[in-house]
C-alpha cells in the first residue's frame, strides 16, 4: 500500500507511482499473429544478419562469434522463403514491392549480388552484416513475386512466379547455368543470370554444394554444375553449364520434390516413391549399389510406406512417411543415439521423440530438413526438433555439444519452416498472439 508522506505531498508522489506502474493490455480474439524470423549459430561472417554481433554497437558489448539460442531478426516485410548457404543467408518475400530479396553474410563470390560499398561506389562488400536488398534484373518488378530461394556453397538460386529462375555467385562448374568462363573473377561481380532452358515452368529450385537442381510443374528434373560424384544425374561425371533434363529411373515419373545440400540428391514422386543419385560414400545409396558414385537416378525400394517429405544432407538422409514417422539413413549422427552411426537402410526414430504421447496422440512430423550435418523436423503443432553435429552452435539448443537424439528448440511461436546451413539456421515463425 502506498502511503503519502506528511505535508500534503501525496499528489506528485501518487502520480509518479501511477506513471511507473505496469499497464496490462489483454489481447482480443481478433489479434493478428505476427510473422517473425529467428536465427542462430555462427555469426562471425554476418550470416545471421545482426550487425551488433560482429561490430558491437555499445562500449559494454562484446562481439559474438556464436549465438547458441534463437534470436529474433527484425524484418520489414513478411518473409516467405529462407535459405542458408555456406556462411551466408537469403530471405525473400512474396510482395510485389520493388525490394523483395535480401542477403546477409559472406559475399566473396557475389552470391548476394553486387553489394555497393558506401565508401567507394565502385566496390562491393565481401561481408554483409545485415539483411541488404538484392536488386534482380526483373522485367516487371512491381508484378513479379519471388516464390523460393536456395543457397549452395557459393551460389544462389531465386525462383519467381512469372519471370523464371535467376542465379548468381560462383559459376566455376556451371552451377549458375551459364557458360564457364576461364579465369572469371566472382568477387564484386554484377552478373545475375536468368535461366530459360526449361520445358515448362520451374516450381522448385535446389542448390547442392556446387550443383543445381530444378523441378518443373510437369514433374521433370533438370540439373547443372559439378558432376564428379554423379550429382547432376546425367549419366556422366563431367561439369554441365546448361540445365539438362534427367533420365534414368525418373524418366516419365511425376517428381514432386527434389532435395540436396552436399553432393548427394533425392527425388520424391507423386506416388510416394523415392529416387537417389550422386555421392554414396556415406551409404546413401548402398541399399541398391556398392558403387560410391551414381550418375543416373535410381529407384530406392524402401519398404516404409508412402513418403511425403525428404531431406538430403552431406552424409545422412531423412524422410517422413504419410503416417508422420521419421526415417534416417547414411552416416553420422542420425538421431537414434551414439550407437547408430551408419546404416544403408532407413531406421525409424521413435515418434515419442517428436512430441507424440498419450496426451497428444495426434502429433505427427510434417516436415523434415537438413543442412550439411544436422537435421530439423517440424511437427503439426509447429514445434521444431533438431539433432546432429552442433557445429558452432548451429542447433540452437543453448549448448555446444552434439545432439544424438531429437531435441526441441525453444522458440516463442509456431514454427512454419526452417532452413539449415553448415553452421547456422533460420526459422520462419508465427507468433502465438
Amino acid at each position: 500500500m502506498f502511503l503519502a508522506p506528511r505535508g500534503g505531498l501525496g499528489g506528485p508522489y501518487l502520480r509518479e507511482a501511477e506513471d511507473s506502474a505496469p499497464v496490462f493490455q489483454y489481447v482480443g480474439k481478433q489479434a493478428k499473429r505476427k510473422e517473425r524470423v529467428f536465427v542462430w549459430g555462427f555469426c562471425h561472417a554476418g550470416a545471421l544478419g545482426i550487425p551488433s554481433f560482429v561490430k558491437p554497437d555499445a562500449g559494454w558489448k562484446k562481439s559474438r562469434r556464436i549465438q547458441p539460442t534463437p534470436y529474433r531478426l527484425d524484418t520489414v516485410e513478411k518473409i516467405s522463403s529462407a535459405a542458408c548457404g555456406y556462411g551466408f543467408t537469403l530471405i525473400s518475400s512474396k510482395t510485389t514491392d520493388i525490394t523483395k530479396l535480401w542477403g546477409m553474410g559472406l559475399n566473396k563470390d557475389s552470391q548476394l549480388g553486387f553489394q555497393r560499398s558506401r565508401k567507394d561506389q565502385t566496390k562491393s562488400y565481401e561481408y554483409v552484416l545485415e539483411p541488404s536488398p538484392i536488386p534482380l534484373p526483373l522485367d516487371t518488378p512491381q508484378q513479379t513475386r519471388i516464390l523460393q530461394v536456395s543457397c549452395g556453397r557459393a551460389h544462389s538460386l531465386i525462383l519467381t512466379d512469372i519471370e523464371g529462375v535467376f542465379s548468381m555467385g560462383n559459376n566455376s562448374y556451371g552451377q549458375c547455368g551459364r557458360k564457364v568462363i576461364k579465369g572469371e573473377i566472382y568477387s564484386e561481380s554484377h552478373v545475375i543470370n536468368r535461366l530459360q532452358e526449361f520445358e515448362g515452368r520451374v516450381v522448385q529450385v535446389v542448390c547442392g554444394q556446387d550443383h543445381s537442381l530444378f523441378r518443373t510443374e510437369k514433374g521433370e528434373v533438370y540439373s547443372c554444375g559439378w558432376g564428379a560424384d554423379g550429382q547432376t544425374g546425367l549419366g556422366h561425371y563431367d561439369i554441365t553449364s546448361v540445365p539438362t533434363k534427367l533420365g534414368g529411373d525418373v524418366a516419365g515419373v511425376n517428381i514432386v520434390q527434389v532435395a540436396s545440400y552436399g553432393d548427394s540428391c533425392l527425388a520424391l514422386s507423386d506416388e510416394g516413391d523415392l529416387f537417389g543419385w550422386g555421392n554414396s560414400e556415406y551409404m546413401q545409396l548402398a541399399s541398391i549399389t556398392e558403387t560410391t558414385q551414381v550418375n543416373v537416378p535410381r529407384h530406392l525400394p524402401f519398404k516404409i510406406g508412402r513418403i511425403k517429405d525428404v531431406a538430403c544432407g552431406g552424409t545422412g538422409n531423412a524422410i517422413v512417411n504419410e503416417e508422420g514417422n521419421v526415417f534416417v539413413w547414411g552416416y553420422g549422427i542420425l538421431g537414434k543415439g551414439p550407437n547408430l552411426m551408419e546404416t544403408a537402410t532407413p531406421e525409424m526414430i521413435p515418434p515419442t521423440l517428436f512430441g507424440l504421447s498419450d496426451f497428444s496422440p495426434d502429433t505427427r512430423v510434417s516436415r523434415i530438413r537438413c543442412g550439411l550435418s544436422q537435421f530439423a523436423a517440424l511437427n503439426n503443432r509447429g514445434e521444431l526438433f533438431v539433432w546432429g553435429k552442433n557445429i558452432r552452435g548451429c542447433l540452437g539448443i543453448g549448448r555446444m555439444e552434439d545432439q544424438y537424439f531429437p531435441w526441441r528448440v525453444t522458440i516463442p511461436g509456431e514454427v512454419v519452416d526452417v532452413a539449415c546451413g553448415v553452421d547456422h539456421m533460420v526459422t520462419l515463425v508465427k507468433s502465438f498472439i
